[in-house]
């Protein structure tokens, strides 16, 4: 994570949303055979984790957090904090599913209002999916497309108390909940590990942020294709916005917004596309 915090009535892209499979609807499906969730082609989308608000007529996508409600018309994301507590939701878990160091709560270091959740062992793994799952399907109640899940690379900030494959274990079933449930399952940032997300957990799309400062869009599109969108923030281009768009290597889906992801009543707010 580095930022703080009805499907569109298209025949193709309504088809792909409830299909179990993803045939001719993006990238081809996970290597290990999972059934995918389609996700459609979009290059006009708007990132709302700050707050929700009416988007731009032409915007095709928005994600927003899994508490507010999803904009009509419009394919919708959920944002799930899948591998860290939520602000202000550390009571909602179980104390034997937070990660600990002598007795303590581990805490992101650049989050510290975020507690890592362990994800160590399968009984534990299978009581997190079971906390998460009750909040997957509830986006799809709501009227979510699909789910966007953060904080995958939890474990690179666990002292070594979590590894790649406890978080992968867990990735995989929530993305087969997700799948379940009728959700496209999206892996967020984690750009190294992206061939595993894809092809063992079964990730269908790619939500990145700052691939063009960090220059690790392709790691995405080579996994996904055009089923990326990536969000640059002011404070970290590398150079022009006009200059990364033009980037052959960057997404078709990509914008340029402020850091904290605020409304357009706030002097801060910035809100770019690429020209289509």
């Amino acid at each position: 994570m580095r930022s703080i915090l009805r499907s569109r009535a298209i025949t193709a892209i309504a088809l792909c949303s409830i299909a179990v499979t993803a045939a001719g609807c993006g990238s081809d499906g996970p290597a290990n055979g999972s059934e995918t969730v389609g996700f459609p082609d979009v290059t006009a989308f708007d990132y709302q984790l700050g707050g929700a608000y009416t988007p731009q007529d032409d915007v095709e996508l928005v994600v927003r957090d899994r508490t507010a409600e999803p904009e009509d018309g419009v394919y919708s994301v959920c944002y799930v904090n899948a591998f860290q507590t939520q602000p202000g939701d550390l009571d909602a878990w179980s104390s034997d599913l937070l990660l600990t160091r002598d007795g303590e709560p581990v805490a992101d270091p650049d989050w510290p209002d975020e507690v890592l959740l362990d994800t160590s062992t399968a009984d534990k793994r299978d009581a997190i999916a079971e906390v998460l799952g009750s909040w997957i399907r509830g986006c799809a109640d709501d009227g979510f497309d699909a789910v966007e899940f953060d904080n995958l690379d939890s474990f690179s900030r666990s002292g070594d108390a979590l590894t790649i494959d406890d978080n992968l274990a867990l990735a995989e079933k929530l993305a087969g909940i997700a799948h379940e449930a009728g959700l496209a399952a999206g892996q967020k940032n984690s750009a190294e590990h992206t061939d595993r997300l894809r092809n063992d957990a079964g990730f269908d799309f790619a939500v990145a942020e700052e691939c063009a400062a960090y220059d690790e869009c392709t790691a995405y599109t080579d996994a996904y294709g055009d089923a990326v969108i990536d969000i640059e923030y002011t404070d970290t281009l590398p150079r022009s916005f006009a200059e990364v768009c033009a980037d052959a290597d960057s997404p078709a889906a990509m914008i340029l917004r402020d850091r904290d992801l605020v409304t357009p009543d706030d002097e801060d707010y910035v809100l770019e596309r690429c020209p289509s």
